[in-house]
């Protein structure tokens, strides 16, 4: 009988070995899945911004890309090389303005020369924002008073 309670003590002890290092083994299972979960989503998110900084890389000629479903224009960086015509029409008729001005020029003169409704409040600022972007992109100066003048 001692030899049957010595292999039943055994096999159970064994078991309840097994049963430790099956649940080790799944929980390490589980954090290997979140991991690759994880690393899944990394690479889409970095494929996103890798094509958002491909479709932001200066361009010889104007571009569109989809933003929220949305077609948009995308202007390119200024180069030492680029004229005017790789930006796109809106664009290029706004610094024909500005140059026109002969100096700086305030959002709402740009507007005047547009036609806009400068008195009505917030019709300016999609405006101010495409002559926001063409200073970032090189093309206009931005000065402290908030007005635009051609970047030299």
């Amino acid at each position: 009988m001692t030899e049957i309670n010595e292999v039943a003590e055994r096999v159970a002890a064994r078991r309840a070995e097994l049963d430790e290092e099956e649940k080790l083994l799944a929980e390490r299972l589980d954090a290997v899945r979140a991991e690759r979960e994880e690393l899944a989503v990394a690479m889409r998110v970095w494929e996103r911004m890798h094509a958002q900084l491909d479709a932001e890389k200066p361009s010889t000629q104007a571009e569109t890309a989809q933003v929220g479903g949305r077609g948009v224009l995308l202007v390119p960086h200024r180069k030492a090389d680029a004229g005017e015509d790789i930006l796109p029409p809106d664009y290029q008729r706004l610094m024909k303005i500005a140059r026109d001005a002969g100096g700086p020029v305030r959002v709402k003169d740009v507007g005047v020369e547009l036609d806009l409704e400068v008195e009505v409040k917030g019709r300016l600022e999609p405006l101010r924002g495409k002559l926001s972007k063409l200073a970032g992109r090189g093309w206009l100066r931005k000065l402290p008073d908030g007005r635009f003048q051609t970047a030299p």
